[in-house]
């Protein structure tokens, strides 16, 4: 099946690793001229040699505005951004500073509203565009041991859907993502220190997090990013015209509410 997105311009932001970086190489595959996103220049270098296809990378602290900055200069024009970057860690909610708040909504929520409010009018002259936020379950199921982080989970699929309201009928679609437990980079190295914490296998440790803090689950094991990657590409493509403004599962069945 042709996506159509040969010759597309496609930016993957936090795309060194993860969910991030299966995205990029599955649109490099489809055709896409793909940029990836990182901190430093190692860590961006090191994906873009990964990654087959036609491929650049930048690097740059998208959480900032300096970042942005720097990324604008660098990729003056894009048909597809996928804002990936985000954060996340475990802490009660009383432990939550003012500092953490605006470094989780900085980081996961401004970062992608300053990228498309940047490429958005470019694509509205082409009457051609995919914007998605990666979002979570987590913005609807909020977890107590995270509430910074399902916050902003949140706040991604409003902006998604606040923006799609904004441009009816333009030629451009605007969804978010909402992704289950994955086990990406992140994710993999939270589990093996708790395992190893607790002198817990990563198996026996990955079974109680879905028998305790995940039940509803239907997987029963964490996702692959490539499983996300492959309905994020989707929603990135021409076939997916008739979807926009919608908050899209990847969730592995944990949402439990049918609408």
């Amino acid at each position: 099946m042709d996506l159509g997105l040969k010759g597309k311009r496609a930016l993957v932001t936090g795309s060194t690793a993860g969910i991030g970086f299966a995205i990029a190489k599955l649109l490099a595959r489809e055709g896409a001229f793909v940029y990836v996103n990182g901190r430093t220049e190692e860590r961006v270098n090191r994906a873009v040699g990964e990654i087959e296809g036609k491929v650049d990378g930048v690097a740059a602290d998208l959480s900032t505005e300096e970042g942005a900055k720097t990324l604008f200069s660098r990729v003056p024009h894009l048909d597809v951004l996928v804002n990936n970057l985000g954060i996340f860690e475990t802490r009660p909610f009383l432990e939550i500073d003012d500092a953490d708040w605006r470094r989780f909504f900085e980081t996961n929520v401004l970062s992608g509203v300053r990228l498309s409010r940047h490429y958005l009018p470019q694509m509205l002259e082409k009457k051609w565009g995919r914007v998605i936020f990666i979002s979570s379950e987590s913005g609807v199921q909020i977890p107590a041991e995270m509430v910074h982080y399902g916050m902003t989970k949140t706040a991604q699929m409003a902006v998604a859907r606040g923006i799609a309201e904004s441009f009816p009928a333009s030629g451009i679609t605007v969804n978010s993502v909402l992704v289950g437990p994955t086990e990406s980079e992140g994710v993999a190295t939270f589990v093996e220190s708790l395992a190893a914490q607790q002198g817990k296998t990563k198996e026996v440790l990955a079974r109680e997090f879905f028998e305790h803090a995940r039940p509803s689950s239907l997987i029963k094991r964490f996702e692959t990013p490539e499983e996300v990657a492959a309905m994020v590409v989707y929603l990135c493509s021409e076939a997916a015209s008739a979807t926009t403004g919608s908050a899209i599962r990847v969730d592995g069945g944990v949402i439990r509410a049918i609408a």
